[in-house]
């Protein structure tokens, strides 16, 4: 009767214990932390992310955990972001664009940093190389021509055009205004300056620029610009200024032109650079890539809200026109 007792016993022991043994022995997912400025960050980037990383074989929540924090345009806010995914203990921090790098390299030497847009992180001290980072940051670097690029389309487009806009913010880095200067003198053109520095200047720098003669404009990246494309797409069809835009995303909401990135690239080739990190290989030892693919697009109604004809030779060259 005692080895019977004892028996169930130790069998009620091993069941009620084996759950917990099991649980003990479930692998660490692997987390990767996200940290963004722009409040459409987790319907565009992160979206673009998680594309590319299920197409490696990922799946959120069977293989690895995804972190998504946000500073919802106050970029005050980002430092604090990072120390949660910081002591959260994410095993890889994705940045949106050069300041979040800034703010997450500030935050941690330890924890790999991968950029989806790092601008040129040699000039800025990001890293020591293109080929060779060096410590916790790589990822994927814009290239400093293209606002000489969208010049030239400008110059192709609108006939006799003497002076161009400039709409860029010097916060945190002016390397927007000196990056149009060059191309600008060798194409003939002369500049004016857009330096706004919050969302209620946007208008009066519109109004100065027509003011000043300025027969186009061409936008720069900053977080405030990139946070306020509808509102600068409109104030272009207002002002009846025909301009250029960095990336997609600004045609896509009534800007005219826009040349950049092909949007999807970053994201293919930072999806493979967070793979191999999680796998074992060190940032320091992953080049930071330079784009290879790029876009043009016309919108065609933005055109004829302007009142404004694209040369049928422009056209041609576009990748897409929104009709």
């Amino acid at each position: 009767m005692v080895k019977k007792s004892l028996g169930w016993l130790l069998a009620i022991f091993f069941l009620t214990t084996a759950p917990f043994a099991g649980a003990q022995h479930q692998p660490k997912l692997p987390k990767i932390g996200y940290l963004g400025v722009r409040p459409d960050d987790l319907t565009s980037s992160v979206e673009l992310f998680r594309r590319e990383f299920r197409a490696l074989g990922y799946v959120e929540g069977k293989n690895f955990t995804f972190e998504y924090r946000n500073a919802e345009n106050h970029a005050d806010r980002l430092p604090a972001l990072a120390d949660e995914l910081i002591r959260l203990k994410v095993d890889v921090i994705i940045v949106a664009a050069p300041n979040e790098a800034r703010v997450a390299s500030k935050a941690t030497k330890s924890i790999p940093i991968v950029g989806a847009n790092l601008g040129d992180p040699v000039v800025s001290g990001l890293v020591a190389s293109y080929a060779r980072p060096g410590g916790n940051i790589t990822g994927f670097a814009s290239i400093s021509t293209l606002p000489g690029k969208r010049l030239e389309i400008l110059k192709d487009t609108i006939l006799k055009l003497t002076r161009v806009a400039v709409l860029w913010h010097r916060q945190p880095t002016a390397t927007a205004w000196s990056e149009h200067e060059v191309p600008a003198r060798a194409l003939g053109l002369l500049l004016h300056s857009m330096d706004v520095s919050s969302k209620d200047k946007f208008e009066a720098a519109f109004k100065d620029a027509i003011k000043a003669r300025s027969g186009a404009l061409s936008v720069s990246l900053s977080p405030l610009i990139n946070s306020n494309q509808q509102q600068i797409a409109e104030l272009a069809v207002k002002y009846r200024l025909p301009a250029i835009y960095p990336r997609r995303e600004f045609a896509d909401s009534g800007g005219l032109m826009s040349y950049g990135n092909d949007r999807g690239e970053p994201f293919k080739r930072i999806a493979v650079m967070v793979d191999k990190i999680l796998k074992g290989t060190l940032p320091a030892d992953i080049p930071v890539e330079q784009p290879m693919r790029f876009e043009f697009i016309i919108n065609l109604k933005a055109a004829k809200q302007i009142g404004f004809t694209v040369p049928p030779e422009i056209l041609a060259r576009a990748n897409q026109i929104i009709r």
